[in-house]
């Protein structure tokens, strides 16, 4: 009786883990298509800011505008899903995107952010599709430096907004660096369990092959 309710749990935990992972998927791809409608609708960088909403809004909706800063953080979320404390990587890559911000507002200049951001996404495919595990320290390096720059390229749009809606701006792009990084962290610490492991290698190594795609093609765009 004892094993049959054991059995029983472990069968609902099973179902609730893969539901959990379904709707971080269902997220993060209708993230990635409103990504491919602004880009294909050349939703404007610069946006105009007069209130603290406005700045919640945009705040929320950058980080997901740009294809590549999205697979970016999608990438990051997976590649620390291999670590216990891999949090701590995605945590530093958002903190890195609002100091970023910070220093764009500061108008200290960083030459080339396009290209920076196309080439840490690159080096995010790569990564993925490494058979063996990524060092902490190299991956939690590159997390930072591609957070500087998308938190430097996105405060290209809130020049001359008001301090309240800096602020809200802000909040706005933390939460959603946190949310899609975090979401993507479940769905490889959740593809890494039990029967699904035996997947995941090819998996990652699809998911890194269009990464760096992406990469690649922004990364031409931006030297062109």
């Amino acid at each position: 009786m004892f094993k049959t309710k054991l059995s029983e749990f472990r069968a609902s935990g099973e179902f609730y883990t893969s539901k959990l992972i379904h709707r971080h998927i269902g997220a993060i791809a209708v993230l990635i298509l409103i990504s491919l409608l602004s880009s294909l609708s050349r939703t404007p960088d610069r946006h105009t800011i007069s209130n603290c909403w406005e700045g919640f809004l945009w705040g929320l909706a950058d980080p997901v505008i740009g294809l590549d800063c999205l697979v970016g953080i999608v990438a990051i979320g997976l590649l620390s899903s291999v670590f216990v404390r891999g949090a701590v990587i995605a945590g530093c890559f958002v903190l890195a995107a609002v100091l970023g911000i910070v220093i764009h507002l500061f108008h200290l200049n960083f030459s080339g952010t396009e290209m920076a951001i196309a080439i840490s996404t690159i080096l995010f495919g790569t990564m993925l599709m490494m058979p063996n595990q990524p060092n902490f320290m190299v991956l939690a390096l590159v997390g930072i430096s591609a957070g500087l720059f998308q938190g430097y390229a996105d405060a290209e749009s809130i020049i001359g907004a008001g301090i309240m809606s800096l602020v809200a701006y802000i909040l706005g792009i933390t939460l959603t660096l946190f949310v899609v990084a975090m979401s993507a962290r479940e769905i490889g610490v959740a593809m890494g369990m039990g029967e699904i492991n035996r997947i995941l290698p090819w998996k990652m190594s699809i998911a890194g092959f269009a990464v760096c795609a992406i990469g690649i093609v922004f990364l031409s765009n931006s030297i062109i």
